[in-house]
């Protein structure tokens, strides 16, 4: 998990990471995968004047979605 986080921290759109839009009530957001079963879903923000990652929940498929 630490991993990912620092990868998704330095590069959102690493390859590794399987970062997509989402669509429906969370079109807003996007997700990452941490693992096979594990995800990551988050919105980028402005935070004190710069663009930040905001993560908004972590857990399997079925419970993120």
């Amino acid at each position: 998990m630490r991993k990912a986080l620092v990868l998704l921290s330095e590069d959102p759109f690493d390859p590794l990471l399987r970062t997509h839009k989402l669509k429906g009530h969370l079109a807003n957001s996007w997700a990452c995968s941490v693992s096979y079963e594990i995800r990551v879903v988050f919105a980028f923000v402005e935070f004190e004047g710069q663009e930040a990652i905001l993560l908004e929940t972590v857990g399997t498929h079925e419970e993120v979605y």
